[in-house]
């Protein structure tokens, strides 16, 4: 695990699109992760100025996304497909073809959650996995008490990741209380994994997530056991270690 303190989210976003940046040089038809919610905003915007800089191409690359909500549809500008379009896809050379988010409008859980399974087997895996960090330490939205052995899975979402969360909807009730999530096991089968983390919020949680023991009721604590983790927070996210 390599653990990178910078001092704030602009340079957390620096350091994180230079990464990812070099995994796309590295490797052009790479299996990226991608991740939502504020965190990854400013590593999108880089890598979108990367692109129109000649420095980058995302022709190639394929994308697998952590989670959807249920009961969101494309269009809504809550889900997280309108989120990456919105913020990455829509601003870059990509292949729509090549774009992989959870169907938040499936009928059946079981074949949803298998398919996307079945997505991720067919691009040989992921690459290179993008991710946050919630406040209560999950990953993805594996909440807490989330077995490791689970892959993509339906989820019902705490209370507390319901209010995080509600800033970026009109009302906390608008919320969904459920999403399609990438699991623990499907997230540690990438090959490397890039975990960003910024604010004073997120303090305690990082802290348990590095030097904690390994529980599932610290999902990220997990990280622990993945052999390519780089690690990059902000000084006020670093506060506890």
């Amino acid at each position: 695990m390599k653990i990178y303190v910078v001092k704030d989210y602009d340079a957390v976003s620096k350091q994180a699109a230079e990464i990812i940046s070099d995994q796309i040089k590295e490797k052009q038809d790479s299996v990226l992760g991608l991740a939502t919610g504020s965190s990854p905003i400013g590593i999108y915007k880089l890598l979108v100025e990367k692109y129109k800089a000649g420095a980058i191409s995302f022709k190639e690359i394929r994308t697998v996304n952590l989670d959807e909500y249920k009961g969101l549809n494309e269009l809504n500008e809550n889900s997280y497909h309108y989120y990456m379009n919105d913020n990455l896809f829509s601003k870059v050379d990509i292949n729509p073809a090549n774009i992989n988010i959870p169907n938040g409008m499936a009928v059946n859980d079981n074949a949803e959650c298998a398919r996307y399974e079945e997505v991720i087997k067919s691009l040989g895996g992921i690459d290179l996995q993008l991710l946050g960090l919630g406040e209560n330490g999950h990953i993805g939205f594996n909440e807490p008490g989330t077995p490791f052995k689970v892959r993509t899975h339906v989820v019902d979402l705490t209370e507390s990741t319901i209010h995080a969360n509600s800033r970026l909807f009109e009302r906390i009730e608008d919320v969904p209380r459920q999403a399609y999530s990438m699991g623990v096991n499907t997230i540690m089968g990438a090959k490397k994994i890039l975990l960003v983390v910024n604010g004073a919020k997120k303090a305690d949680a990082l802290a348990k997530v590095i030097n904690g023991p390994v529980s599932t009721e610290v999902p990220g604590s997990v990280l622990q056991t993945h052999p390519d983790v780089t690690i990059i927070c902000d000084e006020a996210a670093a506060a506890k270690l």
